[in-house]
């Protein structure tokens, strides 16, 4: 007989103390010059916010996100038990699983629409982290767990090393912390690394989609390193220009919907808009990632080649 599946605590909400903590001593270090930052208070109130109801709109749909998983329980292969193990192994494949969820959230726009909340800020610190949508999981990208449910690990399980994975990420949210030692830059996701995530410089578009492990980046092309000479340039392409936390979690669903609807009656290009990548246009004139960096290489050729500017890449 199989042992009953024990509960556990979500990670996220055991560490919100941590994270509220963290924040509070971040505020006041980069306020105090005793550490590298910015923060301005409506943007990191407005991040704050947005925690707080990404938290309450997780907590109502966790259970639809459990059914739609539990569906597929019956039909595993393995008997596969919590233990040391077992986690070791479920946490590398849903960091595995996370880097393609994060690498489609900016390749689809209907998922796009989801990812952007958290892409919003024009600053990158801390409360950054805590800035997540709205959406629970309603755009899909929950599919991409089902391999490991029919595999065997309980969906509780894949739940669990979500809520680790999402605990690492909190800490690599800051300017505070410069490069780590070289062995740990090579293996790991760190702020050096998420900090080229989160800028809008061209070449700094569309990469490292890593969670908690950089490796998945250096095997499908999407690394690109933090240069010394390039500071970030934090925020979206088009800036939503408001602290209002219906506007910043909704912006680009409302935009979305503007759009089809100048498009007419064609059901068709409404679908080729959702999924399409962000700055996609049925008219051909594009301003998705890969035109922007095409155009920065036009402007300066010596770059061309360069990482994040090796143009005609898989994300194309």
């Amino acid at each position: 007989m199989v042992a009953a599946m024990p509960e556990f605590l979500s990670p996220t909400i055991v560490a919100i103390p941590l994270f509220i903590t963290s924040v509070a001593w971040e505020w006041w270090a980069v306020k105090t010059k005793r550490a590298t930052g910015n923060y301005e208070t409506p943007d990191a109130v407005t991040s704050l916010i947005m925690g707080g109801g990404s938290a309450v709109v997780d907590a109502l749909t966790a259970s639809i996100a459990l059914w739609l998983l539990l569906l597929l329980w019956p039909y595993h292969l393995l008997e596969i038990p919590v233990t040391w193990w077992s986690f070791a192994i479920v946490f590398v494949l849903y960091d595995a699983t996370y880097y393609w969820k994060h690498r489609f959230a900016h390749r689809f726009r209907f998922m796009w629409m989801e990812h952007i909340t958290h892409h919003s800020s024009t600053h990158y610190n801390l409360s950054t982290a805590l800035r997540q949508p709205w959406f629970g999981p309603f755009t899909g990208g929950l599919l991409l767990s089902t391999p490991m449910v029919v595999l065997g690990f309980h969906p509780l399980f894949i739940f669990f090393a979500g809520g680790v994975n999402l605990v690492y990420q909190f800490w690599i949210h800051t300017e505070a912390i410069n490069k780590l030692p070289r062995w740990f830059e090579s293996v790991m996701n760190t702020p050096s690394h998420h900090r080229v995530h989160h800028a809008t410089n061209p070449r700094y578009l569309d990469a490292n989609y890593a969670g908690v492990f950089i490796i998945w980046d250096k095997m499908f092309g999407s690394f690109v390193p933090e240069l010394a000479e390039e500071k970030p340039i934090y925020g979206i392409v088009k800036p939503v220009d408001s602290y209002n936390p219906i506007v910043v979690a909704f912006h680009e669903l409302f935009g979305l919907i503007r759009d089809c609807a100048s498009d007419g009656l064609r059901p068709i290009t409404w679908v080729r808009r959702a999924i399409n990548a962000p700055g996609w246009s049925p008219d051909g004139q594009h301003s998705r990632s890969i035109e922007l960096k095409a155009a920065y290489v036009t402007a300066h050729p010596e770059e061309a080649g360069k990482p994040g500017l090796k143009i005609g890449g898989m994300d194309e």
